[in-house]
């Protein structure tokens, strides 16, 4: 199932410059000239300059999630690793870090997905060369003893239990565990309960995960704001140059075609208001495909605001408080959900025919032209409102390194968006919103409480 590599450290610093947009026949949505460098161990260097004087965001991407987490009993580190490289290191413990990030104002954090955890950092432009340094030593040099260790997987267990109190964690786990079968998705970010309990026994296996995975040809780093692209290539030479590449790989399984509905009840065990969330196979993302995009836009044809569905649903009859519905763009085949809260328990069953008779609608007739291209209109209209600060420019980007590593994909998803038509939408209907191809959660209150 694995292989291992080694790739010798050499010398060389490979650059390339790219303005945005510069393809044959690209949309160019992203307004910002890229800097692209990759150095000789295959760290990437993603550089924008952003008119932001005296203020730079400083991302790593490392291209690691829960998908990731193939071998049995093992779910759950790479949101474990979220927590674990605020540990320090030995020039850099772990008080020492935060102090140094703390003196400088810097706003930090990070966030595990299914794909990919981010690490994120917001200071001024004169703190940049001491982040990339102190950055560079927490990814080569992540220090923790076996307490340490056991201590973080105490509070991963807590952070669990917490988002378990609430319905739609215990939502998100009940579908995807009963919509997968062979692949890592079928297990949440947080992972399953038993291998979290296990968690403080594998301090060995997490050494092995995180040298496996936290590596220069798995990870990106960011820039955005106000910098010198000179001293920050300088900069990233010294600190991340010498970083040793492993080129880890793994097989993760895919998932079969589903050939059946799949249908849960789930029993909560306090007061709430039923919940109904529909999972559908969908495709992944792909930057030279229009399936997901296709998929997006269908999602603001029958389930925004504007849609007929939320129209008779929540404002004309108001049989639920809201209803929502899309897929994440996901490395690998995702769930494209539907979600809605019902106000009175005996609708269920009238809400739930109505989404489908929604998507059935899709499969048949042709989305109006006009509101199709207003659609259109508003996602690249929203697109740009969502850019301006540098650390919302740097999330933005992060989102698509994380898919590709290829800072152009936003420029051609855009521009795949542009050019769908009402057939496409129609299209991916059919293919994908089949009964065989969904699966059912209901939750509902199931005793005192």
């Amino acid at each position: 199932m694995f292989k291992t590599l080694m790739w010798p450290v050499c010398a060389l610093l490979v650059t390339v410059t790219i303005l945005a947009g510069a393809e044959a026949g690209m949309a160019e949505i992203f307004p910002y000239r890229i800097n692209e460098e990759v150095l000789d161990n295959g760290l990437k260097v993603i550089s924008i300059p952003y008119d932001s004087p005296g203020v730079v965001a400083f991302v790593t991407v490392a291209r690691v999630g829960s998908r990731n987490e193939v071998e049995e009993g093992l779910s759950g580190f790479a949101h474990l690793f979220e927590h674990m490289m605020f540990r320090g290191t030995e020039k850099y413990p772990q008080l020492v870090y935060n102090d140094i990030l703390d003196g400088m104002g810097a706003d930090h954090s990070a966030f595990t997905t299914d794909d990919y955890t981010c690490y994120h950092i917001l200071s001024s432009t004169e703190n940049l060369a001491r982040i990339i340094e102190i950055e560079a030593d927490r990814f080569q040099n992540l220090k923790y003893t076996e307490d340490e260790f056991k201590t973080e997987t105490g509070a991963v267990m807590g952070e669990y239990h917490k988002n378990n109190s609430m319905p739609f964690q215990m939502m998100e786990e009940k579908l995807h565990g009963a919509a997968y079968t062979t692949h890592t998705y079928k297990h949440t970010t947080m992972g399953f309960l038993r291998d979290i309990e296990d968690m403080p026994n594998q301090h060995e296996y997490s050494l092995e995960f995180h040298s496996r995975w936290y590596r220069p040809e798995n990870c990106v780093v960011l820039v955005v704001g106000d910098f010198d692209q000179g001293e920050l290539l300088k900069a990233m030479k010294k600190h991340w140059g010498s970083w040793e590449r492993r080129d880890f790989r793994c097989e993760i399984p895919r998932e079969p075609p589903q050939t059946g509905e799949k249908r849960v009840e789930v029993q909560w065990p306090t007061r709430t208001l039923p919940y109904l969330y529909i999972g559908y196979h969908a495709p992944a993302f792909d930057d030279r495909s229009g399936e997901m995009p296709a998929l997006d836009l269908l999602s603001q044809m029958v389930f925004s605001q504007t849609s007929p569905l939320f129209q008779e649903l929540v404002i004309e009859k108001q049989l639920v408080e809201f209803i929502f519905g899309g897929a994440l763009d996901s490395r690998d085949p995702p769930l494209f959900t539907i979600m809605t809260r019902v106000k009175n328990e005996d609708d269920l069953p009238v809400v739930e025919q109505k989404i489908y008779e929604a998507l059935e609608n899709a499969k048949t007739e042709l989305v109006d032209a006009q509101r199709l291209e207003a659609i259109k209109s508003h996602m690249r209209y929203r697109f740009a409102l969502g850019l301006d600060t540098p650390h919302d420019v740097a999330m933005t980007m992060a989102h698509y390194l994380q898919l590709t590593a290829d800072p152009q994909t936003i420029n051609r998803v855009y521009d795949m968006y542009q050019s769908l038509s009402p057939e496409d939408i129609r299209r991916v209907a059919n293919d994908y919103f089949g009964e065989a191809n969904r699966t059912v959660l209901t939750l509902k209150y199931g005793g005192e409480g």
